[in-house]
């Protein structure tokens, strides 16, 4: 019999230590070449967007599901989340559905734990100043996330809406028993910071490039549109470039594709995939001068791969609502 497992059952279950463990696995999985996962399907209603994500990652996780999501960025002004998401897991070897569970909050603790692990991997040892650009709940998992990759002491946070950037430092502050200092000066931070993440809903660039500074992480994982973008062609020109998926941020990242189209880089300024530093077939961070950039559109594995855990959890701990269908 299948598990329904709430929202509050997956916050119980899932603190970001474990969503970080699943989805390193995950990446990793995927570059030894054990990831079936076709580019999400994608249509546009009214003012938002619904995905389709299957996924099925093989070795020991050997886990299979699908993420159906929808992004409407008008939904706040209607008390509602930017992003809805329900995730079905099935048994691999029957198809028999194991769990219908929420993947809202799964997909905000995944996308920070793919940020969290690509800081891992790519940020200075020593980065302990992050500046989060913002100020909502994928901003909330991603400063969790840095603080669990790095000894993260003080966060910067930024948002052209400055009560919430107030708001975000008065939760997370204490959450993290960081310093967590809202600000008006974006450029700033900036300079100040080991570690950028940017989880906005831009269509333009955020910065010039030129603010950049040796040393210097960026995760940019707001954007996953082709004509949309957080980060300048001069920021993606000046790093060493790490993205999730090649396929997919060649479909998907407008930070990518514009600067190709304005003809400032090629397809092969891509340095390479995540989940090949992970496994140790691509050099991450060689010196620490490199500015490194990870771009991420999201990839369902990261869900499917999140998802497992929790139903893993679930069965040890008694956790969820049998469902009979």
């Amino acid at each position: 019999m299948a598990l329904l497992l709430t929202r509050q059952d997956v916050e119980a279950l899932l603190p970001m230590s474990e969503a970080m463990a699943a989805v390193e696995e995950a990446f990793r999985q995927h570059a030894l070449g054990n990831v079936l996962m076709p580019l999400r399907t994608t249509i546009r209603v009214h003012n938002g967007v619904n995905l389709g994500m299957p996924a099925y990652i093989g070795g020991e996780m050997d886990a299979l599901g699908l993420k159906v999501v929808s992004v409407y960025p008008d939904n706040p002004s209607r008390n509602l989340p930017t992003v809805i998401a329900t995730v079905l897991l099935n048994d691999a070897h029957t198809g028999a559905l194991l769990a219908v569970m929420d993947g809202t909050w799964l997909t905000a603790m995944r996308t920070g734990a793919a940020g969290g692990v690509a800081t891992r991997y790519l940020a200075r040892k020593e980065a302990s100043v992050a500046t989060i650009v913002g100020a909502g709940v994928q901003g909330r998992t991603q400063l969790m996330a840095l603080c669990q990759a790095r000894p993260i002491r003080l966060a910067y946070v930024y948002d052209l809406d400055p009560e919430r950037s107030r708001a975000y430092a008065a939760e997370m502050a204490p959450r993290l028993s960081i310093e967590v200092v809202p600000t008006t000066d974006l450029r700033a931070a900036i300079a100040a910071s080991d570690v950028l993440s940017l989880a906005t809903s831009a269509r333009e660039p955020v910065f010039p490039g030129e603010w950049l500074h040796p040393g210097l992480h960026i995760n940019g994982i707001g954007s996953h549109s082709p004509n949309a973008r957080e980060l300048d062609s001069e920021t993606v020109r000046r790093s060493l470039l790490v993205v999730d998926e090649r396929r997919a941020c060649l479909a998907e990242a407008g930070d990518i594709l514009i600067p190709i189209q304005e003809g400032v880089i090629t397809e092969e300024h891509i340095y390479g995939e995540l989940g090949q530093v992970i496994a140790g077939r691509v050099a991450g961070r060689t010196s620490d001068e490199q500015i490194t950039l990870f771009k991420s559109v999201g990839l369902a594995l990261q869900d499917v791969a999140t998802a497992a855990r929790v139903y893993a959890l679930a069965l040890e701990r008694g956790a969820g609502t049998p469902l009979s269908l």
